[in-house]
């Protein structure tokens, strides 16, 4: 996400990283709850 320099989809952040989109919305959650990702708009998601 800091590479990109905007705010990312949980869909083109696992284009990126070669993952699959329901791994990274796993990952997504967790970095959320623990308050290191924010969502500035809808659906996505920057780091805090």
């Amino acid at each position: 996400m800091k590479a990109a320099g905007k705010a990312l989809k949980a869909g083109e952040i696992a284009e990126a990283a070669g993952l699959d989109k329901k791994e990274v919305d796993k990952v997504m959650k967790t970095l959320k709850a623990e308050g290191k990702i924010v969502s500035p708009k809808v659906c996505y998601w920057e780091p805090k």
